[in-house]
């Protein structure tokens, strides 16, 4: 446990310097403010959780809720109007959503150990879920373009 926690820092940490290159795309919602500071939540060592939520835009709404041990979750959002929610519940899990665009949604719940999630959408109204409970599941999305809807559901 000792261990996880400065790797899911780090993996953390990481996310928000690949997150810099978001801001030099001024054509994704024009008018907005993307200058704003990031937010960005990380709870205490002793928990063994990691969450990180980096919103540039307007009106966009990010949700992450954790519970368990060795838990990392990552939320960026660049544009405009578009939705995030993590859920996870148990040991060892990593979820990350990064959305660029307006409009979008994602969602990840997953609940067991060993678990990765990830959502990268980038353009206007997509969406694209992720469901898995059980052990050792791994699932990725990756969408470009517009209108485009995902769906998966993993159980073990």
């Amino acid at each position: 446990m000792k261990r996880l926690y400065p790797l899911l820092l780090c993996l953390a940490l990481t996310g928000l310097a690949q997150a810099d290159d978001l801001m030099d795309n001024a054509d994704l919602a024009a008018g907005s403010d993307l200058g704003e500071p990031p937010v960005i939540r990380l709870l205490p060592a002793g928990s063994g959780q990691v969450a990180v939520i980096e919103q540039q835009g307007s009106g966009n709404r990010a949700a992450l809720d954790q519970n368990g041990q060795a838990l990392l979750g990552r939320i960026v959002q660049a544009g405009g109007a578009q939705e995030a929610y993590i859920l996870q519940e148990g040991s060892d899990l990593m979820a990350s959503i990064r959305q660029q665009g307006n409009g979008n949604s994602a969602s990840i719940r997953q609940s067991g150990s060993s678990n990765s999630a990830s959502i990268e959408q980038i353009g206007n109204s997509n969406s694209a879920s992720i469901e898995q409970a059980g052990s050792g599941l791994s699932s990725s999305v990756t969408q470009a373009g517009n209108g485009q809807h995902v769906q998966i559901t993993q159980y073990r």
